[in-house]
């Protein structure tokens, strides 16, 4: 719980959490790190992480009933001694402040710490539950490095924790707009009667970050843009882009259409024609100079762990057959971006000049994850003049625009929904592995090719615009 994940995303959404009144009165937070602190520097670390991260105001009175409530314990992961202190301090925490031996845990550690953590948290007794109290954990991603990784992952887990109480946490599936998604889809007339192969030519899933790796060469070496972000994220997307209706959007119901829609997605046939990989190098970015991915401080030269990734998938079922799906993903692009675009045919025939169309694209439908959440609708609409002139127009929706309220950080929804064990935004054992067995081939055939650089400020190198161009198409711009 000292980490930089916790300290700007998780402590905040605690606060927030607790600033909306959403908390029970009987939530404590006790963190657990192997930094030899006292209990008064970690509520000041708190405080310093609520005060700058926070998304709500600071309100005094909702801090110092938070504060009270806070419990720290110092340990190494393999240190038995800790975990039982941190079991006797959870047992008095049931005492003092009612939570009844109701805990979750949420492991923000390294995936290589991920066995002995729960060893120890089984051994001290933590993790059983007694009196119909419950016992939850928490993991982020990476879910393994492989669909192999991934397995013996979760036969760890599987021998401390029950399946129904392991939450495999994603945070994009609690953003505003990917949960929007659905209601887009499922509570209009207008959208879902041409979400099929009749009428879409193809679908862009894209996210972009503007920023280097930073410090965290430690991690990325090794992983890469495929592996840290399509696997889960864009995945996770193109299911929820895809999936049928479900019969209800109760945790069951939706992980079964995203099950099958999965199922149902194959690689490329040729991977080097559809598939793109890349390193950024060195140069120049919002205009000051850049270090290339080789040249970032604790990265080994040699490295050929890409920092951009796409890929072709197709779906092969009735709704998506002939639709190809295009992911990709990458830093120090031409700017920060996630977004869904469906793509729609052309319309069969056009009355019109062929001059008076050449700047009219396709229709669009785009959903905007971040930044700016929203939808924009992109079609053709006629010039002001005298003459029959149609280009390309855009509607816009804002989150910010349409709403008064601030959307809540994705962190406050995922966390609330482990506390009241509501599971449908967090991805099942299955769906990690099915995201595994569509890329794992991809993986196994970069493996060991050279890899391409490309500019900072660009869109990837240029086998992804040559991947687009096989198939007659090009990437958007967003």
């Amino acid at each position: 719980m000292t980490g930089d994940l916790a300290r700007n995303k998780l402590l905040p959404a605690i606060y927030d959490l607790a600033n909306r009144g959403l908390l029970p009165p009987s939530f404590a937070l006790t963190g657990f790190a192997r930094r030899d602190w006292t209990l008064e520097h970690f509520v000041d670390v708190v405080h310093e992480s609520v005060v700058k991260g926070a998304r709500t105001p600071y309100v005094e009175s909702t801090w110092q009933e938070l504060a009270r409530r806070i419990r720290f314990v110092s340990g190494s992961f393999d240190d038995q001694d800790a975990f039982d202190r941190l079991a006797d301090t959870v047992r008095e925490l049931d005492e003092e402040i009612g939570t009844e031996g109701n805990h979750a845990f949420y492991l923000s550690v390294p995936p290589s710490s991920f066995p002995v953590v729960l060893s120890r948290l089984s051994q001290s007794g933590l993790s059983k539950s007694a009196n119909g109290s419950w016992r939850r954990v928490v993991i982020e991603k990476p879910f393994g490095s492989d669909l192999q990784t991934a397995k013996e992952l979760d036969e760890v887990l599987s021998a401390v924790f029950a399946p129904e109480d392991v939450f495999r946490i994603d945070h994009y599936l609690g953003k505003e707009t990917v949960q929007n998604l659905m209601a887009l889809r499922f509570a209009n007339q207008l959208f879902e009667p041409l979400w099929n192969s009749h009428w879409v030519d193809h679908v862009q899933i894209t996210m972009a970050e503007d920023i280097g790796i930073g410090t965290r060469a430690g991690y990325y070496d090794g992983i890469g843009a495929a592996r840290d972000v399509i696997q889960n994220h864009l995945l996770q997307l193109l299911a929820l882009t895809a999936m049928e209706e479900p019969a209800s959007f109760e945790a069951a119901a939706l992980r079964a259409e995203k099950i099958k829609v999965l199922s149902a997605v194959r690689g490329p046939r040729d991977i080097d024609l559809h598939t793109a990989r890349g390193q950024y190098g060195a140069g120049w970015q919002g205009g000051a100079p850049v270090n290339g991915f080789l040249d970032e401080d604790g990265m080994n030269p040699n490295s050929t762990t890409e920092t951009f990734a796409a890929i072709r998938l197709d779906i092969e079922n009735r709704r998506w057959a002939g639709v190809p799906f295009y992911l990709r993903a990458g830093k120090r692009l031409g700017r920060r971006v996630t977004e869904i675009a469906v793509v729609f045919k052309r319309a069969p025939h056009l009355p019109f000049d062929p001059v008076s169309t050449s700047q009219l694209g396709l229709n669009a439908l785009v959903i905007r994850v971040q930044p700016d959440e929203g939808v924009t609708i992109r079609f053709g609409a006629k010039t002001p003049g005298t003459k029959m002139e149609v280009r390309d127009v855009t509607m816009d929706f804002g989150y910010g625009h349409a709403f008064t309220e601030n959307s809540p950080e994705a962190y406050e929804r995922l966390l609330l929904d482990v506390l009241i064990g509501d599971p449908p935004l967090f991805p099942l054992q299955r769906e990690v592995e099915l995201s595994w067995q569509i890329l794992d081939p991809i993986l196994e055939h970069w493996d060991g090719q050279p890899i391409e650089q490309y500019r900072p400020g660009s869109w990837g190198p240029d086998s992804a615009e040559r991947m687009m161009a096989v198939d007659g198409r090009e990437w958007r711009r967003p």
